[in-house]
């Protein structure tokens, strides 16, 4: 992954139609029942790379720093990903957990792991 959308959000689903991958479920379609707000599906997410110049969920999103960086979703950090609370990771029928190690995402590799750690407000 590398964006996730926090409890800032005021779920308008205005990121939804934006993303060009469909990685952003609403509350309502949301893995985590838990939570109260739109969520990123990190095995999908690709940070717009190759397609916008930043992540087009937080260019179209009206409410500020709601969205944040997260870790890549890469094989090194794999038990971040698959060990976390924060995360629902999705399965298929071929390839099992779609985890970092099997379905690895590209990612900014401007964004530095230390803004990625402190989860920083994506900039627009």
């Amino acid at each position: 992954m590398a964006v996730m959308i926090t409890d800032l959000c005021i779920n308008c689903d205005a990121c939804i139609d934006e993303c060009p991958v469909g990685a952003i479920a609403s509350v309502d379609d949301s893995p985590r029942g838990d939570w109260e707000y739109t969520y990123v599906k990190p095995e999908k997410c690709i940070e717009c790379v190759e397609h916008a110049s930043t992540p087009a969920c937080a260019a179209a999103c009206p409410t500020e720093e709601c969205i944040v960086w997260d870790m890549p979703y890469t094989a090194e950090h794999n038990d971040y990903y698959v060990n976390s609370s924060d995360y629902v990771i999705s399965s298929s029928k071929k390839r099992g957990l779609l985890s970092p190690e099997v379905a690895p995402q590209t990612f900014r590799d401007d964004i530095s792991d230390e803004m990625r750690q402190a989860r920083e407000a994506v900039a627009v």
